[in-house]
């Protein structure tokens, strides 16, 4: 996701300069003139704005803490813009360490995937000090369609997790009903037809790309989805919000996972439902 965000911002005439910890995966920004820093560090010396795009609040965590991270001394006034998808505990305890070093975090995760960083189309889900963002606003518009301001810090990552524990958990209802239907024997055009004239249709437009099996497509890795919804479920714990459903699918994408299924697409899951249940949903062409 950074690689077009980033594409973006310097097409919109944006100076950057960018750091990656594998070197190669920033080479076709360097060539368009960004400028290359040899650490986080390096980064937040040459830049007012930061912006970082990570797997996960480990990963943050180092870019900002560790040893060449962005919390340098002189980094006071810096606004930092995670993009990246974290837990609300980890959002919160990055805010209080990153104020009390002058830093301004805004957490910015982002839902459109990368096709939707590369077209500009990304729906941004920001919270923090209102000063900061109205300060980074107008870089936003270089690579989404959708910007929501949420107010204070960590209400943009909840948005973020409920939005994709939303799309992800449904996906897996729509897999489990087709699965269970062709364990009777009913095939799923025929199941496919009946759904979408009736109470369901609002929850099977997908189907078809579900059904399609194109499990190695690009498009939202199956190990990404599982981590998505574990931070999801974790957030719930430190808020206090049982959410029996949602641990239910983490279980099932864990599942998958362990399987061997993490480089697949997301809802290749429906191979782990085929699985147990000893059966295979008919092909959608």
């Amino acid at each position: 996701m950074g690689n077009p965000i980033a594409g973006r911002l310097l097409a919109a005439g944006h100076a950057l300069v960018v750091f990656d910890a594998v070197p190669a995966a920033a080479a076709n920004l360097v060539e368009r003139g960004a400028r290359r820093a040899a650490s986080p560090r390096a980064v937040a010396a040459e830049c007012p704005v930061v912006f970082t795009s990570l797997p996960g609040p480990a990963e943050v965590h180092a870019v900002v803490e560790g040893a060449d991270g962005l919390l340098a001394p002189g980094a006071t006034g810096l606004v930092h813009v995670d993009l990246s998808t974290s837990s609300y505990e980890a959002v919160q305890a990055l805010h209080a360490t990153e104020a009390a070093a002058g830093i301004a975090l805004i957490d910015a995760p982002v839902s459109g995937g990368a096709h939707g960083a590369a077209q500009g189309t990304l729906s941004v889900m920001a919270s923090g000090d209102r000063s900061a963002y109205d300060a980074v606003r107008p870089l936003f518009d270089a690579f989404a369609a959708n910007v929501f301001y949420l107010g204070a810090p960590g209400r943009g990552t909840i948005a973020k997790l409920v939005n994709n524990l939303i799309f992800l958990s449904g996906a897996l209802l729509v897999q489990e009903g087709f699965v269970l239907a062709a364990k009777a024997g009913l095939g799923a055009r025929e199941l496919l037809e009946i759904v979408n004239a009736s109470s369901a249709k609002l929850y099977a437009g997908m189907a078809p790309l579900f059904f399609g099996r194109n499990f190695d497509m690009t498009l939202f890795k199956l190990g990404i989805a599982e981590k998505d919804i574990a931070l999801a479920l974790v957030s719930a714990r430190e808020l206090g919000a049982p959410l029996p459903l949602a641990e239910a699918a983490g279980e099932t994408y864990r599942r998958a996972v362990e399987e061997g299924r993490a480089d697949k697409v997301f809802f290749a899951t429906l191979e782990t439902l085929e699985r147990a249940a000893n059966t295979t949903v008919e092909k959608l062409a």
